[in-house]
């Protein structure tokens, strides 16, 4: 009987660690390095090493096998569910910066300023202008559709008059 109320009490212990504690409160855990469109603007081809640090800070990674590249991720996470995740990667041949890739990039001057301090990801961008690519598409097909209809109106009312003429 004992080791019946045991091996039970394991089994509900055990069910309440896969399912979660009830009323468990989770802080979202920011990890990385917290990239701002802002800083991302200041970075040009031909800066230094010291100047990309400066601007950026200390890379999360810097690997010892390819020392021409930093990496910059950064997450923020509520328990197990990932809210945001980003990456930015900066390159280097010897001291000078050549370009940069991941999920920022440097604003064109004359654009928009963000209303947002975070940059908005790529994969964000590339998912809005294919969004408004199809409502493109969608706008020129809805429109050489009406003009197919009204050139077909035209020439029916124009066979019409020229079957009265007739």
């Amino acid at each position: 009987m004992r080791s019946l109320l045991i091996a039970i009490a394991l089994v509900c212990l055990t069910a309440c660690g896969a399912v979660g504690f009830p009323g468990v409160y989770r802080i979202d855990i920011e990890q990385g390095n917290l990239v701002t469109q802002e800083m991302v603007d200041q970075l040009k081809p031909g800066m230094s090493r010291r100047q990309v640090r400066f601007i950026m800070g200390t890379p999360l990674v810097e690997d010892s096998f390819n020392q021409s590249r930093w990496d910059y991720p950064y997450v923020i996470r509520n328990g197990r569910n990932v809210i945001r995740e980003a990456n930015l990667t900066i390159y280097f041949d010897g001291d000078t910066m050549t370009h940069l890739a991941g999920d920022y990039a440097p604003r064109v001057e004359g654009e928009a300023e963000p209303e947002e301090a975070i940059a908005r990801p790529l994969a964000q961008v590339a998912e809005d202008q294919a969004e408004g690519q199809a409502d493109d598409e969608t706008q020129v097909e809805e429109e050489a559709q009406v003009e197919a209809e009204s050139q077909a109106d035209e020439d029916s009312e124009q066979s019409e008059d020229d079957e009265d003429d007739a």
